[in-house]
Formats: structure tokens, C-alpha cells, sequence
């Protein structure tokens, strides 16, 4: 799969000169919609000059200037279009094996790319913010990224206490953020076509000085702007609907790093659950 150009610019960062870095965080900052005017609008807007935005897109490994705004006008038409259109596009070029096949090699390469992108150092930021437990922790997903969202709540809530599910399709999700705390943590799904409510409710959170962790696509969601760290997840398959496996297993992975970060206290609750789940008689018991 074709890198974006948003990836191409996070891998060369730290190569670029102090001007070219001044012009990606304008790239990126209202991405991709801030590289689509002029290349004298962008030097203007940025600080630096023409030439220089000349160089930096020749280092993204773009021809010019025009290849790298056709670029981006590509990945804005992929993060606006819908189910069906996806699925035409797709079908023009489907290869011939079978689509069990065809959709796993997909997922695997999504695995690879994702995981590349990955800073560690940001990783482990995130899991120590969410094991340390003088810090709420508020989740929240979209239509669907709830399932995600609630996923990460359910394995949080056994692991460590203060954790709350968002849920943003409801006319009461305001009533979630009226406890929110400067330095507590807010983790939000959010993948094309991109949410509103989500997008208010980071405004909110980062307004009230909380730190927010963005879980999205490889295209990167509006929320960004308000992230404090963002994972971006490459999500695009044969199929009319993304998949989020590449999600999930970030999630599984942030969930077993806080897991393994606070084990002791983490012991404590599974047990204290089980003897709830066998009070309950929730599940069956063979022995």
C-alpha cells in the first residue's frame, strides 16, 4: 500500500531543516486541506519560501509540487467516500483468489504498516498514563468505533478503577466531562468518515486540560489538533467497510502493557471480580 503523505513526512522529520519542519507542522496541522491552495499560499502561510516547499516535497519523494497536492487530493476523496462507491472502486481491480485470501493479506499488511508507524516511546507514554490511577480515564468511540471503545473500557474497568465509557451518540454524553480533571486521560476512536460529537468532545477535554489519545486511521481524523498522542491505523481492505483489526490489536496491546504495569493491583480486582462472578453465578461451572 502507498505510504501517505502525511506518513512520508513523519518518517523524514528528523532530517528536515528548521524551515521545512515549520512547513510540515502547517501541512499537518489542517491535513490534507492545508496543502491543496497554492505553493506560494503554503510558503506564505508557513513562514518560508517557495523553493523551500519545492525541496521538502522533492524529500517526500514527490517529483513537485503537483504530484504532492495530487497526492493528497487522492487520500481526501479516499477519507469521504462511502460503503458503496468503496466497493465499486475496489472491484474494478480485484484479483482472482479467493477473498479469504485476499482480505488476510490485506490485514497482514495493514499489521506491518501500522506497527511501523508506531513511536515505543509514545506507546508506553500512553500505557503509563493509563495505569496510573490518580488519573480518571474516559473512552470514547463512533458508530463503529463504539465496539472498540467499549472493548477498552470493559478490560480498563477489571485492571484499574475511575474508568468511564463515553457514549457519544447520545444527547447525554455532555454529562460525561463533568468531572473531568486537568491530567486525566481521554482515549477517542475515530476513523473516515470522521464525527462531529468526537471532534467536540476533544475541544472539550483538551479546554479542561485533559490528555487525549487518539486512536484513528492512517489519514488521520480532525481530532489530531487536539491529541496529545495519535496512533494511526491503517485500516483499507477488499471489502465495502474498513476493518479495525489493526485497532483492536493496538488496543489488545495497550491493554496487556497496563495490565503487566500494575499486576499486583491487577490480580487483586480479577479476583475480587471472580468471587463476584461466582456469587452471581454468571457462568457455568463443569468441575
Amino acid at each position: 500500500m502507498a505510504q501517505t503523505a502525511q506518513e512520508r513526512i513523519r518518517k523524514v522529520h528528523d532530517t528536515l531543516t528548521r524551515a521545512e519542519r515549520q512547513l510540515a507542522g502547517t501541512i499537518l496541522e489542517n491535513y490534507p486541506m492545508s496543502g491543496l491552495g497554492s505553493i506560494t499560499r503554503l510558503a506564505e502561510k508557513s513562514g518560508v519560501s517557495s523553493p523551500t516547499v519545492a525541496r521538502m516535497v522533492q524529500k517526500l519523494g514527490y517529483s513537485g509540487f503537483p504530484e504532492f497536492q495530487a497526492a493528497l487530493r487522492d487520500e481526501l476523496e479516499a477519507q469521504i467516500t462511502g460503503p458503496i462507491a468503496k466497493r465499486e472502486m475496489w472491484s474494478k481491480a480485484a484479483p482472482q483468489g479467493h477473498i479469504l485470501n485476499r482480505f488476510t493479506d490485506a490485514v497482514i499488511g495493514n499489521i506491518r504498516q501500522t506497527l511501523a508507524s508506531v513511536p515505543p516511546g509514545e506507546f508506553d507514554a500512553v500505557a503509563a498514563l493509563l495505569a496510573d490511577e490518580s488519573r480518571a480515564v474516559y473512552i470514547a468511540g463512533g458508530r463503529i468505533t463504539h465496539a472498540l471503545s467499549e472493548y477498552l473500557h470493559l478490560h480498563l474497568q477489571v485492571i484499574r478503577r475511575h474508568v468511564q465509557h463515553i457514549r457519544t451518540t447520545s444527547n447525554a454524553w455532555p454529562h460525561a466531562l463533568l468531572d473531568l480533571e486537568a491530567g486525566d486521560v481521554v482515549v477517542i476512536y475515530d476513523i473516515r468518515r470522521y464525527e462531529n460529537s468526537t471532534l467536540k468532545l476533544a475541544e472539550i477535554a483538551a479546554a479542561k486540560g485533559a490528555k487525549t489519545v487518539l486512536i484513528t486511521d492512517q489519514w488521520q481524523s480532525p481530532i489530531a489538533r487536539h491529541a496529545d498522542y495519535a496512533f494511526n491505523c491503517r485500516i483499507e481492505v477488499p471489502s465495502a467497510w474498513d476493518s479495525t483489526v489493526t485497532l483492536m490489536l493496538l488496543s489488545e496491546t495497550l491493554i496487556a502493557a497496563v495490565q503487566e504495569a500494575a499486576w499486583e493491583r491487577t490480580r487483586d480486582r480479577m479476583g475480587a471480580l471472580e468471587e463476584i462472578f461466582d456469587a452471581t453465578k454468571i457462568f457455568r461451572k463443569f468441575v
